[in-house]
């Protein structure tokens, strides 16, 4: 999986990035390594003139073959941001694949069911 971090109005450090990366690894496992798939990242503050509320932002884009997954968190806390944005993206990429996994077996059920009505002495 190709990871791209890119920031607005804040300046990326090697420990942002670090934890960023180490987030981002526990989806990759679920994306069986298909090295096609790319993920962007965009973490973000949103305003200069604000000092309480929401103004940090995380954004997770992740694109490959017949995936297309979108999440975001705005918190006030960057690294509680990262954080809510890539258990929002992982819960998606769970869905999915147990969404693909359950279409193969019903598929595979069907053509069972099928087979069976081929021999007359069963």
């Amino acid at each position: 999986m190709n990871t791209n971090i890119k920031t607005t109005n804040i300046t990326l450090t090697q420990a942002i990035s670090d934890y960023t990366n180490t987030r981002v690894a526990k989806i990759e496992k679920f994306l069986s390594g298909d090295s096609s798939v790319i993920c962007d990242i965009e973490l973000a503050k949103t305003t200069d003139h604000h000092n309480k509320g929401d103004i940090f932002r995380a954004e997770i884009h992740i694109v490959g073959k017949n995936k297309n997954m979108y999440a975001s968190a705005e918190k006030t806390d960057l690294y509680t941001a990262i954080d809510l944005a890539v258990d929002d993206i992982n819960r998606e990429v769970i869905s999915s694949k147990q969404k693909h996994i359950t279409l193969v077996r019903r598929g595979g059920a069907k053509m069972k069911s099928m087979m069976k009505g081929l021999w007359p002495w069963k």
